[in-house]
């Protein structure tokens, strides 16, 4: 018996770790009413790659993945040489995920014949851009976009730009999509057959970038201070050590890290409260429509108003409310780092740790609901 796809998951981005409590929230999500009725995942970052394995029901797989994987894995880092010409790390997850899975063009072949479609979204920096006259934010579908852009798309998708260069897809060069869609909502919004909408937002705390990493490179050189410019850059490194003590950044590099981070959190929020305000604004309309007919006592003037609240167009969605699901995944204690320079080892006990909270968070939002949802698909 075929059931009805009515359901739009949202994948944020979230790092390493939000990844694993992205998880989580797949595993417990799997288990409920909800999972055969899902039709879309919509993802950004990390989100776009939990949402391939997603789509295609693969959450095991996807879990075996994430419990083997190490930093070195997904981000490596570059020799100091290369630094100002291929950024801090090199993308060592596209082969590591080739290596696990295989063809990635083959898996996108996978996605496009799959009942579930997954909309991926990037961050364009192509440099053909005239002032204002893009959005900046690359969406693709599975359903629409051929199978070797798309496997691109995932992986720019998720290319942090703090740590890696963008990639091609396609004709365009796209990177990161948490710049311009974190929290890719309102795409769930806009689809026209999505009844109910389940999403995964994750909230990461405050980067540290900070001097840690610089500290092996001080201790080499501390036997040399006399040597003038030595002593130079001994002198400039305790300066930048002073200012992250008072909490500010240590440097430029620190910097951009919290203004990425500023820039994320708030179109993160944006999208949030963008799609809370159209809400409220369509039950006001048809509050306001409902009291405004119910003062009219001629039929036919009670018609041409009903009429012309019908043909009213306003920049909200007039047509529907779509009722949401939200899990806010955070950290609870120590989380697992993805390193500048040192990359300590993951242990499949901090993984689990995520794993659990995103799961617990989840289960304490779908507890309430399913009840009548699972009298509703029986």
């Amino acid at each position: 018996m075929d059931r009805r796809r009515d359901v739009g998951v949202v994948l944020s981005g979230g790092g390493v770790n939000g990844v694993f409590m992205e998880l989580g929230f797949l595993l417990r999500l799997r288990e409920s009413p909800l999972w055969p009725r899902i039709g879309w995942f919509f993802g950004t970052s990390s989100g776009a790659l939990s949402g391939v394995m997603a789509a295609l029901d693969r959450v095991d797989d996807l879990e075996r993945f994430l419990l083997s994987l190490q930093p070195a894995e997904t981000f490596r880092p570059q020799r100091l040489w290369r630094l100002p010409f291929l950024g801090l790390h090199d993308y060592a997850l596209p082969r590591t995920i080739e290596r696990e899975f295989g063809d990635l063009t083959a898996i996108a072949e996978d996605l496009a014949r799959c009942p579930v479609e997954l909309v991926v979204c990037a961050t364009d920096v192509t440099d053909d851009h005239d002032n204002g006259s893009t959005t900046y934010e690359l969406a693709y579908s599975s359903r629409t976009t051929p199978p070797d852009v798309m496997a691109q798309a995932v992986l720019a998708s998720g290319a942090i730009s703090a740590m890696v260069m963008p990639l091609r897809v396609g004709d365009r060069i796209a990177t990161d999509g948490a710049w311009v869609r974190n929290f890719p909502l309102g795409h769930a919004y806009d689809h026209p057959e999505v009844d109910l909408i389940v999403s995964f937002r994750y909230i990461p705390r405050d980067p540290r970038m900070g001097v840690a990493a610089l500290q092996p490179l001080r201790r080499r050189l501390e036997r040399f201070r006399r040597i003038p410019p030595i002593r130079a850059f001994l002198s400039e490194l305790d300066e930048a050590e002073e200012r992250a003590r008072r909490g500010e950044p240590a440097h430029l590099g620190d910097m951009l890290v919290r203004l990425a981070r500023v820039a994320v959190l708030r179109n993160t929020l944006l999208e949030e409260r963008y799609a809370t305000e159209k809400d409220q604004s369509l039950r006001e309309l048809r509050a306001l429509r409902h009291d405004v007919l119910g003062l009219l006592s001629d039929p036919a003037v009670r018609a041409r108003v009903d009429e012309r609240f019908t043909d009213a167009r306003f920049p909200f969605r007039y047509d529907r409310l779509v009722p949401r699901i939200t899990v806010e995944g955070s950290l609870d204690g120590p989380g697992l780092e993805q390193g500048f320079r040192t990359q300590p080892e993951w242990t499949v006990e901090e993984k689990r740790t995520l794993i659990d909270r995103g799961r617990r968070l989840t289960d304490e939002q779908l507890r309430e609901i399913e009840p009548p949802l699972a009298a509703e698909a029986y």
